[in-house]
């Protein structure tokens, strides 16, 4: 098998970075660099871990787009930081301290030639999502703690689709294919990927801000899906008086047809976004490409140890 290409959610990362890492971890001149750390400390775990030779850090260029919010407006509205005015775009909360520490991550990157991506209007979700269904050569692991991505597992068409799922942290990350999502969430293995996206609409996301069907939680949207196949083939059992759906899911289904029409395009990842790269290419460097600039800012941010896993970490990789 051909050396995978890693497809990093970035945000979900430094996110998680910032939340295990004590923020006691300091830079020489006193700021924390504990997201800093332990982001870059996770990509030399995956580095020799997966041993890709090309490798994304995918990033959210916008993280509630406006297309979302038209069509479901409580889509992570309680991520707002507060009321804006007209015009102004909404700004998600994010730690005080979290915010300068993604402009140091992106420019150790920048220096190191590591690849970033984004898509104007589209999240770190759709980016991920549009590189994978697009990718032709190598086997793809998408690596998140967001559990919306395993909607992209697949084994066909070649090349396969994996996600590494960090929800539980790095150590006791878990990867996903179809079978391992057939047979955690019961959907088909058929189609898990799109059917994990029909459990996630009809079941509903808090953390998003999306409902689901009022009644209808995971077990029994499982069931529904395992029966009937699709939501297509559960919306044609809804219109036919003739099947073999409950009165009361009949009656729970139709009551939330608006918005199952409306969410359906949510909760799906696009897989059509404009993206653009911060390089050339996605090749992952075995060394730094601008050595002087990433030890200067090592021993600005004190993450010299490490740039130094990471380095460790490439050095095993086949030149």
């Amino acid at each position: 098998m051909s050396a995978p290409i890693l497809l990093l959610d970035g945000a979900s990362m430094w996110f998680r970075s910032y939340f295990g890492v004590p923020s006691s971890i300091k830079a020489p001149d006193g700021r924390p660099v504990n997201a800093v750390r332990g982001f870059l400390d996770s990509i030399a775990t995956l580095v020799t871990r997966e041993r890709p030779h090309r490798l994304v850090v995918c990033r959210d260029d916008d993280w509630r787009p406006q297309w979302r919010v038209d069509l479901v407006p409580s889509y992570k509205a309680h991520r707002v930081e507060q009321p804006q005015p007209d015009g102004i775009p909404d700004v998600e909360e994010v730690p005080d301290d979290l915010t300068p520490q993604v402009d140091m991550i992106m420019e150790l990157l920048d220096a190191f030639g590591i690849a970033t991506a984004g898509a104007p209007g589209f999240e770190a979700d759709d980016v991920l999502g549009t590189l994978a269904t697009r990718e032709q050569h190598d086997p793809v692991v998408v690596v998140s703690g967001d559990r919306d991505l395993l909607q992209l597992v697949r084994d066909e068409p070649t090349p396969t689709v994996r996600v590494l799922y960090i929800g539980r942290g790095l150590a006791k990350a878990t990867k996903f294919g179809p079978e391992e999502v057939a047979e955690q969430y019961g959907v088909p293995i058929d189609r898990a990927g799109a059917a994990y996206a029909e459990l996630a609409l009809l079941r509903g996301d808090p953390s998003d801000g999306l409902p689901g069907v009022t009644g209808i939680g995971e077990k029994t949207a499982a069931t529904l899906l395992a029966k009937h196949g699709s939501l297509q083939g559960i919306a044609t059992a809804v219109e036919d008086p003739k099947s073999a759906l409950s009165k009361a899911h009949r009656a729970k289904l139709l009551a939330a047809g608006d918005y199952l029409a409306a969410a359906e395009p949510v909760v799906r990842v696009a897989t059509d976004a404009p993206v653009t790269f911060s390089t050339s290419s996605d090749t992952l460097p075995l060394a730094a490409g601008d050595p002087a600039r990433v030890a200067e800012l090592a021993a600005a941010y004190g993450v010299a140890s490490s740039i130094s896993r990471l380095q460790s970490a490439l050095d095993q990789l086949p030149g």
